[in-house]
């Protein structure tokens, strides 16, 4: 049996449903995060507001999970639980698993001096400190150096598993056998500054700062565009003020200062537009060759 039908066996009909008072169904797919688990999640969330069942508010799909609010004097729970496990029937019965989604191209000035001198600041609540984030996350990946890391780091696409806890702060897995993913263990203790736009790694997942706060992931670099605008300014966010949805695939792009300042005077003059391309994400092609499919993927954007 291949891996990615292993997989599928695996998660077929083992969701559990369970409630959050009167207005949540927490539907946790696995207990652990995995490219099946995560696509599971997002397919019956996305069968879930096709179908606009009356009385939902809200489907929120995360890592391994989705919850679901809704209206109980308008929607009964029973009639909810009934369609979601129908939908998860519909979802495991699929003999070919894709979802239509796309591809975005995250310009990224690595070893940045915000993060660096952000980092200097908080070394005493840091694994490491006598060195630096990315110096940490070498280390700790076996790798020879933060340029090797940096390397690895925007070499392959990044799946979009969740968005959440900070607004449009988008959780990213790498789309990689899981022997060679990255993983960074956070800070011994959170600091209590960020810079925006921080591209950070805490376990095996990457993120972006949307905005200025507290943190825990490792530091390595600084995205050069906005990924949360609530005044909706640029283009891409004319439909809503988060530029990420769960889903998304994501590839990083080094960018060095003078073209980080020049996306820079363009997200201030409202013309930077990112870089993206409509694509179909197949599970079992990216769980049976992941390089081969992830070079695919990428070549999406050299059609736009």
């Amino acid at each position: 049996m291949s891996a990615h039908s292993a997989e599928s066996e695996r998660l077929k009909g083992t969701a559990r449903y369970t409630w959050g008072g009167d207005e949540f169904l927490f539907i946790e797919i696995d207990e652990s995060m995995s490219l099946a688990a995560n696509f599971k999640a997002n397919s019956m969330a996305s069968s879930l507001s096709a179908r606009a069942l009356p009385g939902i508010t809200d489907v929120c799909p995360a890592n391994a999970s989705l919850l679901i609010r809704f209206d109980p004097d308008v929607l009964d729970p029973a009639e909810l639980e009934a369609a979601a496990r129908a939908i998860e029937t519909e979802v495991d019965a699929a003999e070919h698993q894709t979802l239509d989604t796309r591809i975005v191209e995250i310009p990224v000035w690595y070893d940045d001096p915000f993060t660096r001198e952000t980092g200097a600041r908080f070394r005493s609540g840091h694994q490491k400190p006598d060195g630096t984030d990315l110096d940490f996350a070498a280390e700790s990946n076996g790798l020879a150096s933060a340029a090797e890391f940096i390397s690895r780091h925007h070499g392959s696409p990044w799946l979009v598993s969740m968005v959440g806890f900070v607004a449009g702060l988008p959780f990213m897995f790498q789309m990689v056998p899981r022997e060679e993913q990255l993983e960074v263990p956070k800070y011994l203790s959170p600091r209590t500054d960020t810079p925006p736009l921080t591209v950070g790694h805490g376990g095996c997942f990457a993120c972006i700062y949307s905005v200025r706060g507290a943190g825990g992931y490792q530091m390595f670099g600084v995205a050069a565009a906005p990924i949360f605008d609530p005044a909706q300014r640029l283009e891409d966010f004319k439909d809503f003020m988060i530029f990420f949805k769960p889903g998304d695939i994501v590839t990083f792009r080094p960018v060095n200062q003078d073209e980080y300042e020049r996306i820079q005077r363009q997200v201030e003059d409202g013309t930077f537009v990112y870089r993206q391309a409509p694509v179909t994400f197949d599970l079992a092609e990216a769980l049976e060759d992941p390089h081969r499919y992830n070079q695919e993927i990428l070549e999406h954007l050299n059609v736009v």
